[in-house]
């Protein structure tokens, strides 16, 4: 069983994968049944289901709850 990540909205995360621009940074933009992810590196805004998105996570780089 896979578990589920706590995250909020404007959380920077690090997936397993990165992105073909060659960024490994994800600013979460939408949370729910799919997360909605946005590169910082080139823009690009993309949706993973929960499930996927709880596999692939590998680390925050900066939480929103940090920063007050």
């Amino acid at each position: 069983m896979i578990k589920i990540v706590p995250i909020e909205i404007g959380d920077v995360v690090k997936m397993k994968k990165s992105h073909p621009c060659g960024s490994n940074e994800w600013e979460v933009t939408k949370l729910g049944m799919d997360i909605g992810l946005k590169c910082l590196g080139c823009g690009r805004k993309v949706r993973l289901m929960r499930s996927k998105f709880d596999r692939r996570f590998r680390g925050y780089i900066r939480r929103v709850r940090e920063e007050g």
